[in-house]
């Protein structure tokens, strides 16, 4: 499978962000990857459903929510009524992981788990074939614009053999200082989508850096 390229809407323009969400929509990106961040799971506010729910009107592309919030479990309702079509939560910030699994994908969401720099692959064992995606972050979740931690492609590996040992059928994700510098490496480690913020949005031609990652 060609990989998939999920440009993050945390580092675009908010003063402009029909216009970018149009530029996406004409651009080669896959999904849209939106950061819900509480200012208590990590040091940063972002945005929340309302938002989201303005973004749903404005494209048919896949809405891939990311919850950096405490208690993500009391807002899948929220994420499915917004619009989003992915919601993943941090394994680090839940205490049931497959009852909160089972609950996104009773919504009729596809349901993903996020791993943070720190968190062992190992953890995900017990319910990896149920997962849909599984996010790996790449840099220390709260702010865009960090580099690339490098020891994310072994973990991308470890990752993949767990996932073929399991016949599991989620999809990797990886997020965090994703750029046309690396992305080739992260795709031959077996990652499957590729998030990228200030690689896309900060450039003169934000849809020729889509252009650049989705074909690397």
């Amino acid at each position: 499978m060609k990989h998939l390229l999920a440009p993050s809407l945390l580092s675009a323009n908010f003063a402009c962000l029909e216009k970018e969400v149009v530029m996406l929509n004409e651009s080669q990106a896959d999904w849209l990857h939106l950061d819900v961040m509480d200012g208590v799971f990590v040091p940063n506010i972002s945005f929340g459903f309302p938002v989201i729910k303005s973004i749903r009107k404005l494209t048919n592309k896949i809405l891939d929510v990311h919850l950096m919030i405490v208690h993500p479990e009391q807002y899948f309702s929220a994420c499915k009524e917004a619009g989003a079509d992915i919601v993943s939560f941090h394994i680090e910030n839940c205490n049931h992981v497959h009852r909160n699994i089972y609950a996104i994908k009773d919504l009729g969401m596809k349901a993903g788990i996020v791993l943070n720099p720190h968190t062992p692959v190992s953890l995900l064992e017990n319910v990896i074939k149920d997962i849909d995606i599984i996010l790996l972050m790449s840099v220390n979740p709260g702010f865009g614009g960090q580099s690339f931690i490098p020891q994310t492609v072994e973990k991308i590996i470890q990752l993949k053999a767990l996932i073929k040992k399991t016949a599991s059928a989620a999809l990797i994700q990886v997020d965090g200082g994703v750029n046309k510098e690396n992305a080739a490496s992260i795709v031959r480690a077996g990652a499957d989508v590729l998030v990228a913020g200030s690689s896309v949005f900060n450039t003169e031609n934000p849809s020729e850096a889509i252009k650049i990652l989705k074909n690397v």
